[in-house]
């Protein structure tokens, strides 16, 4: 009986380990908000060094309205193909995390 458990578990463990495989990196490539908005900063800040450079990342980073476009992108892009008052709603929710 052990060859016959076993025989069923190697084929069923190896595609799980497989389908774990192949969804790690579609989940690793989304980027979060606040990589968004480590990238626009860092963009920013070229030719910034020292002290300098980190005071400006400081502020940057902390930068409300910098965050509040990064959102409104964020979720203008999640409402493509909404309309009307279900779009208006989307965005007010969206707008709201």
């Amino acid at each position: 009986m052990t060859t016959t458990r076993a025989s069923f578990l190697y084929p069923a463990l190896s595609a799980v380990v497989c389908l774990l495989a192949l969804a790690t990196p579609v989940h690793a490539a989304d980027k979060t908000a606040q990589q968004s908005l480590m990238a626009t900063c860092n963009q920013q800040a070229t030719g910034k060094t020292g002290d300098d450079r980190k005071a400006f990342m400081k502020s940057c980073l902390s930068n409300s309205k910098l965050r509040q476009q990064e959102k409104m992108k964020t979720c203008n892009a999640s409402a493509t193909g909404l309309k009307g008052d279900e779009r208006k709603q989307h965005l007010s929710e969206c707008l709201k995390k």
